[in-house]
């Protein structure tokens, strides 16, 4: 690397935009033991810019159950601590779509991250998509970005022609570290295919299986796993000239997470995608919840000084 980018690095890692995922108390959220409002304290506790939350974490506490002076309270609470919001959900059709809006509104966000989740031939799927964006363009002036996350089953040259033939001016794609591995693609060619598209980001680290003819993965403790972290975090944070390119890195460590393999070497050029269900992390057994409910948020804590250590590390260019 040049002196040019060692220095530009170094300044970007310096001033990196790191989000509290809710993904990272998942488990938590799921016994109500961490709540939306909670998320922002710890945020706000570790210097964090903003949260990224699911409209559904919390259960019956989640910003979807909450009533409009509810959600009022938690964007003055996010206005006090000087969080951003960003909301997600986890499909891409009309009625999804308009109550992660009508959240995100409510609650002061700034954007809103979706994806599709359609089974059928290939070609089917991506016009389903395409028509699902098509009608969320009427909301391209409303003052929220949109991201579409690559979500294990598309592939990188696919989402970027949905984002390219949508005609979208605040429509962007959202880099998960690891769920290119179910589509059948490799972290960094996959980085390379969408990084002239990508503005969000959500890091972890997860260890890859070989299922047959393709890949699922396990999500895992930062550093732990074999997702080449310290190539992407590097990669992402120098994309953007003037400006970086990327304003949101959320921290999503969700150990344990698990996804089979969705795509194949010999699948030809119209394969059948499956239905799956929103991402699921297993529950603990009964007599082990408070244990592991304690190390989920111990391996939240331990992933934001992974990353901030490896912001060190480019920053010292060591």
């Amino acid at each position: 690397m040049d002196k040019f980018n060692q220095e530009l690095l170094a300044e970007r890692a310096r001033n990196i935009p790191l989000y509290l995922h809710a993904y990272a108390f998942h488990l938590n959220m799921r016994y109500e033991r961490v709540l939306p409002g909670d998320l922002l304290d710890i945020a706000h506790q570790q210097k964090l810019k903003g949260v990224k939350i699911h409209v559904e974490d919390g259960e019956s506490q989640s910003l979807q159950k909450l009533n409009d002076r509810q959600l009022h309270d938690f964007k003055e609470k996010a206005k006090q601590h000087n969080l951003d919001v960003h909301i997600e959900t986890s499909a891409s059709d009309q009625e999804t779509l308009t109550d992660a809006i009508r959240i995100a509104m409510a609650t002061g966000a700034t954007s809103v991250r979706f994806y599709p989740r359609y089974e059928g031939h290939l070609n089917d799927v991506m016009v389903k998509i395409a028509k699902d964006i098509a009608w969320l363009s009427r909301y391209d002036d409303c003052g929220l970005s949109f991201t579409i996350e690559q979500h294990e089953d598309l592939q990188s040259h696919e989402l970027v022609t949905l984002v390219k033939n949508s005609g979208m001016k605040n429509l962007s794609i959202l880099f998960d570290f690891g769920n290119m591995i179910n589509a059948n693609e490799q972290p960094l060619s996959a980085l390379e295919i969408m990084s002239p598209l990508i503005t969000q980001v959500h890091i972890k680290d997860a260890k890859i299986i070989k299922e047959g003819k393709g890949w699922g993965h396990e999500a895992c403790r930062s550093g732990y796993g074999d997702l080449p972290m310290e190539e992407m975090l590097k990669a992402l944070l120098l994309l953007g000239e003037d400006k970086p390119q990327v304003y949101a890195f959320g921290l999503e460590e969700e150990v344990e997470y698990y996804a089979p393999a969705f795509r194949f070497d010999d699948e030809g050029d119209n394969p059948w995608i499956p239905w799956r269900d929103a991402s699921y992390t297993p529950l603990p057994e009964s007599d082990k919840i408070d244990a592991r409910l304690a190390l989920e948020k111990e391996h939240a804590l331990a992933q934001i000084k992974y990353i901030r250590t490896l912001c060190d590390k480019f920053i010292t260019n060591q």
